[in-house]
């Protein structure tokens, strides 16, 4: 291979590699891609003068110590690109390097020469002495065949016969495998690459309070009776099941329904308020079982063909263990007091927050490793961790590196309802997926414009969104003015749009009873326990399992980077798609925004997009609805009644001379 020093000025390298992407803030940060996935790389390579360069990207996982390397190829204005496989869920480091080809330059230089009938017997010399010199490098059978290419080299009498000899390819291959790489450069940085599961990207949320499972009023559900719904959960179509925090609850300054600081002696308190005599956030709530109940619980989950995501809420209630036990990890106010959270005018008197800049931050850092590593080893694989942005981003950078390295398919969701930078350089910072301003986007501009940033610009690299409709702390105005139809449009967009998103248990029940002006629900979960009934009138349980079924079977809705927007002439009505590479699955949405109107829009269907000639017929399978239109040209008009049916997700299909219906593309 010759030598693999990186050049200097003093060594006379004068190769430049620039504009390297994906890179993110000059490689500050990784990007992340899912097992299976093909990395493509390209950069700007470039040298004074004539010479022929050859590029190489260079790769690795993390527990490697060589690099692999694969051949990348000149596009045009001295763009090159190259890529690599990725298959192992690990981190991997990328590079490039570059070098003058020396015997292209010359086979190069001889070709012009020889053309122009100038006389070519130096340079022939000097084409030999490359070859010769490579012979003394190779190995093995190619050691022999540049033998050979030499002997003839020597014995052809005419310079045409030895510039023939010289322009074989098999000869150009030989030498290319064996060259010295002259000028040998490397990029001055190591790229790092975050390969994750790909339940990382695609996956269908339901969030429950495991005590609310049951059929008791005012009496906690056990994981035992959490069992029973499972299969009704897994038959709606979910694949990954969140509990919010399952802890001890703290009893001091302990809150009473929609959140009363006057609670009754039966109340139990919020789930976020961690930790009490029995123990903090590597315990089990009693009243839900045991940490052996709980591993049952986790097995039956898997069983069902889920896993489970738990709620990693940096709370400590006033009882929490490390209150008494470390002290020093606590802000003391000057009268010796510790100050409960607020989030004006928010207000948490049962909770105390931990300080992540006290004298013992590494104490205190090793221990919420610790507790992660503890239910990691339990079978958890998905950490939905509470309000990240008000601990440090480095904190969460360490935290997440020191997990996976010992657990990488560990994932982890942010939720951070917060400043735009701040959800970005938490997700640069390492985390997982991250929740996002869906749940206040409802109109057809900014839903357009926060999907396109979304999956069209540099956070496509390294931002996962995952689209909550609602959550436990989040039931948007939308929601409680639409009804119904608001329900089912609002899930169309977050199941359609992501190839993550989640709901939070009671939104197929349609519950939207708020606390009068406020985004919070009436009698809150968060400080009650609930008995449901999982079948009461006007439901969507059967809307939720098609979308999602819908969705399974789809796997052009499984990515964020193929969406398109595609013109609608009602400003109520958003039209969308979403394509495979290979175009075997093409899926249009159009979605009626509006929760109180009748809309009918003029859609322009992208047919160019999808290769279909304005004579070819084809087929808008809406399988909302099962209805079906043989279609020619790029004109359809939809009609979306709220009431009834407030969108249309189609599966473009071709339709052939036989009659019959095949796939698109198939």
């Amino acid at each position: 291979m010759g030598p693999r020093t990186k050049s200097s000025p003093e060594t006379g390298s004068s190769i430049i590699i620039e504009a390297v992407q994906p890179e993110i803030n000059g490689g500050r940060y990784p990007i992340k891609r899912e097992v299976g996935d093909r990395l493509d790389v390209t950069a700007d390579i470039l040298k004074e003068g004539h010479d022929v360069l050859t590029a190489v990207l260079r790769y690795r996982t993390i527990k490697e110590t060589s690099w692999h390397e694969t051949a990348m190829a000149h596009v045009d204005n001295d763009r090159w690109a190259g890529h690599f496989d990725l298959e192992e869920n690990t981190r991997y480091l990328y590079t490039i390097g570059a070098f003058t080809n020396t015997f292209e330059s010359w086979r190069q230089e001889v070709i012009k020469k020889s053309q122009a009938g100038e006389r070519i017997e130096s340079e022939l010399l000097e084409g030999r002495a490359l070859v010769e010199r490579t012979a003394k490098r190779a190995v093995a059978t190619d050691k022999t065949r540049l033998a050979e290419f030499l002997k003839q080299w020597r014995a052809s009498a005419t310079q045409e016969a030895q510039l023939t000899l010289a322009l074989s390819e098999e000869l150009s291959q030989l030498v290319e495998r064996h060259q010295e790489r002259t000028a040998w450069t490397l990029y001055d940085r190591e790229l790092e690459l975050i390969v994750d599961r790909v339940r990382a990207r695609y996956g269908a949320w339901y969030e429950i309070f495991p005590r609310s499972q049951g059929t008791t009023p005012g009496k906690s559900s056990t994981f035992k009776e959490c069992e029973q719904r499972l299969p009704a959960i897994k038959a709606m179509g979910f694949n990954v099941l969140y509990l919010t925090p399952i802890h001890p609850i703290g009893r001091t300054n302990r809150k009473g329904k929609n959140n009363s600081l006057t609670p009754l002696p039966t109340d139990p308190g919020s789930p976020y308020a961690i930790g009490n005599e029995l123990g903090g956030h590597d315990a089990v709530e009693p009243s839900l079982g045991t940490i052996e109940d709980f591993d049952r619980f986790e097995n039956a989950v898997r069983a069902q063909g889920m896993e489970l995501a738990m709620d990693f809420a940096i709370n400590c209630s006033p009882d929490h263990p490390y209150v008494k036990e470390h002290p020093e990890w606590f802000a003391h106010r000057p009268d010796g007091t510790i100050k409960y959270a607020e989030n004006p005018p928010k207000k948490y008197q049962d909770i105390f927050n931990v300080d992540f800049y006290c004298q013992d931050w590494r104490g205190l850092w090793d221990e919420m490793k610790r507790v992660i590593l503890f239910w990691a080893s339990h079978g958890v694989r998905i950490f939905r961790v509470d309000n990240p942005h008000t601990k440090p981003v480095s904190f969460w950078g360490w935290l997440i590196r020191e997990v996976q390295a010992q657990y990488p398919d560990v994932l982890f969701l942010s939720e951070a309802f917060t400043k735009p930078k701040m959800m970005r350089a938490l997700a640069k910072a390492g985390f997982t997926q991250s929740y996002t301003y869906f749940t206040w986007r409802n109109f057809k501009q900014e839903l357009t414009e926060y999907m396109t940033e979304l999956s069209q610009t540099e956070m496509k690299e390294y931002f996962r969104p995952n689209f909550f409709a609602n959550t436990p702390d989040i039931l948007p105005e939308i929601l409680q003015q639409g009804g119904r139809p608001a329900f089912k449009f609002r899930l169309v967009l977050a199941a359609t749009l992501s190839p993550s998103y989640g709901i939070y248990s009671g939104y197929e029940l349609c519950e939207n009873r708020a606390l009068p002006g406020r985004e919070e629900y009436l009698d809150s979960e968060k400080y009650e326990i609930k008995v449901w009934d999982w079948d009461r009138p006007g439901h969507i349980v059967d809307y939720v399992t098609l979308i999602n079924r819908i969705r399974q079977e789809n796997p052009a809705l499984h990515e964020l980077e193929n969406l398109e927007f595609y013109e609608s002439s009602n400003d109520h009505v958003v039209f969308f798609g979403k394509s495979t590479v290979d175009k075997r699955n093409a899926v249009l949405v159009a979605v009626n925004l509006s929760p109180f109107h009748y809309q009918e829009a003029h859609l322009r269907i992208p047919i160019d997009a999808l290769g279909i000639k304005a004579e070819d017929t084809y087929q808008l399978h809406n399988v909302i609805t099962d209805r079906r239109d043989l279609m020619v040209g790029d004109s359809y008009i939809v009609r979306l009644d709220p009431q009834d049916e407030p969108a249309a997700i189609f599966v473009v299909r071709r339709w052939t001379h036989r009659e019959q219906e095949v796939d698109f593309f198939s």
